[in-house]
């Protein structure tokens, strides 16, 4: 069966792709979620204006992506904590604490663009990647500083 995506669809195809299924996995999971339509010609149609507005929002999303990436351009976030022996945390920074942090300066970045591997544990100056859009990712410093009152 052969079925026009109209969402991305993990290891299968991107949105407006044409593909070819099995029949069972077309009727009874792709075209009952909406993920996809059955390939006929005015299909075709309807999807090519699909990819032409998808087109039209994806510039104007990376336009905004690339904007807002200019504003990261020398900044930084400091967090102050507890430590133990050799600038080991008691605790993490994650993204989500990152994502506080930015949200305070007055950058609403969702935690899960923040390209952290894994959470921050010790102390020092890291250099943090932020995934704007697809095609646009910025770096900023995240400093983590002993906290004093130790």
């Amino acid at each position: 069966m052969e079925v026009i995506l109209k969402e991305d669809v993990p290891k299968l195809g991107s949105r407006g792709d044409v593909v070819r299924v099995a029949e069972g996995y077309g009727r009874n999971f792709l075209l009952p979620k909406k993920l996809a339509i059955e390939a006929s010609a005015a299909n075709k149609a309807v999807i090519d204006q699909m990819k032409a507005a998808a087109v039209r929002r994806s510039a104007k999303e990376k336009a905004g992506a690339e904007e807002l990436a200019k504003q990261f351009d020398g900044l930084s976030v400091s967090f102050k904590r507890r430590s133990g022996e050799h600038e080991q945390l008691f605790g993490s920074v994650t993204s989500g604490d990152i994502a506080e942090a930015l949200d305070k300066k007055g950058f609403n970045v969702d935690r899960r663009k923040i390209q952290l591997h894994e959470p921050l544990k010790t102390v020092g100056e890291f250099t943090v990647p932020v995934k704007l859009h697809r095609d646009v990712t910025t770096h900023f410093k995240v400093i983590i500083e002993k906290d004093a009152t130790e």
